[in-house]
């Protein structure tokens, strides 16, 4: 079962890249992050001619996510998580999506960014991240298998982005991001491409601006963790980096987990 992660950056923009990505390796499960439109936007027709079934939660022309499943229509369990955006009256921002596949808990999430930091938002983000917590908590409490996808908006540690230096000032390196994702962690999940990779160097995203595809000037912010009962199960754990350098590519690559059935 390969369970793939994949901020989109504006699903319509980069639908022939989505569905060459798709086609090309075939996921069992595809999270997609910032698809970028309301609810009756979403294109599924076109992923039904792949053969994929959709659940997804739309917002105009920010955040949004979706769960496709080959094959098979996602049973969603739970949409949102209940906590308004940083503006007073702007309501809950189309950021987090679960649901069942295979026997597989399947939660994609889409954390804020958190700049400008410090600030409204950046309180936001760790208010956020505090709930999702307590969410996954309940999860892992139920033991079933269960995997956790999406863009967190989180620089991990030093090895996980190309300059420390340049990316010290921003709120996906600051210790209250770094120690919010670490007590997700140590409540019982494990970061699948962290696992596999344990030296870092391993980017998910490169900035449109500067150069940075073309001097590798990236950092890993789309994380795969695992519950302890899939995490038994971990086969491999990759990034699909080439799909960055193709022509109108997002700025983001997808990640997946591959689990033994």
């Amino acid at each position: 079962m390969k369970i793939a992660s994949f901020n989109i950056n504006g699903i319509k923009a980069r639908l022939p890249r989505l569905k060459e990505w798709l086609a090309e390796t075939r996921p069992t499960v595809a999270c997609l992050q910032e698809i970028k439109t309301q609810d009756d936007g979403f294109p599924t027709s076109e992923f039904e001619e792949l053969g994929y079934q959709a659940i997804w939660h739309g917002q105009k022309s920010f955040n949004g996510v979706a769960i496709l499943v080959d094959g098979a229509k996602p049973v969603e369990m739970r949409r949102g998580l209940g906590i308004d955006g940083p503006k007073d009256g702007e309501g809950e921002q189309a950021r987090y999506l679960e649901a069942d596949v295979n026997g597989v808990r399947v939660v994609n999430l889409y954390l804020p960014n958190g700049n400008p930091h410090p600030g409204p938002k950046f309180d936001y983000k760790l208010a956020w991240m505090e709930i999702l917590r307590a969410r996954l908590q309940d999860i892992l409490a139920s033991e079933q298998p269960a995997v956790v996808v999406g863009d967190f908006n989180v620089i991990p540690h030093d090895r996980d982005v190309w300059s420390v230096k340049a990316m010290a000032s921003d709120a996906l390196m600051q210790p209250a991001s770094r120690d919010a994702y670490f007590r997700i962690l140590g409540d019982g999940w494990t970061d699948a491409l962290a696992t596999r990779n344990p030296r870092g160097g391993v980017w998910t995203y490169w900035d449109y601006q500067a150069g940075a595809w073309q001097r590798d000037h990236g950092f890993r912010i789309d994380h795969a963790l695992l519950s302890p009962e899939c995490a038994d199960r971990l086969l491999a754990a990759g990034v699909d980096k080439d799909h960055r350098a193709r022509e109108k590519a997002s700025d983001h690559a997808p990640v997946w987990v591959e689990l033994r059935d």
